[in-house]
């Protein structure tokens, strides 16, 4: 959903990418753009640790909810810092503890969701 609002924010003449790891959610975002008639979209795979964006290609980076699923949060974060162009700018919405959550916790979907 993030994507197909920044696709109508760049408009016609703007490019919009979006990432994700698997084939099925390649496809699922491909036609949802195609679904709304969003042709400035471009689709691909790969994850927050390699993008397959070009260094210094991007002018908005926009995370929702993605690298509090990443292991390794350097990386993550350098791959931002190596997409973004100098002032580019980094939207990022995301979950951050201070504290350690028990096992119960972890699998309470409720927690995440809710």
């Amino acid at each position: 959903m993030d994507l197909l609002l920044s696709a109508r924010r760049v408009g016609l003449d703007g490019h919009a990418i979006g990432v994700n790891m698997t084939n099925k959610m390649v496809d699922r975002a491909r036609k949802s753009a195609e679904t709304v008639g969003l042709r400035q979209v471009e689709i691909r795979q790969g994850d927050a640790t390699a993008l397959p964006v070009a260094d210094a290609s991007i002018d908005i980076m926009s995370s929702n909810g993605v690298l509090n699923l990443v292991q390794e949060k350097e990386r993550g974060f350098a791959e931002i810092v190596r997409v973004l162009r100098p002032g580019g700018q980094l939207h990022l919405a995301d979950i951050a503890l201070d504290v350690e959550l028990s096992e119960d916790e972890r699998r309470n979907i409720d927690l995440w969701t809710g």
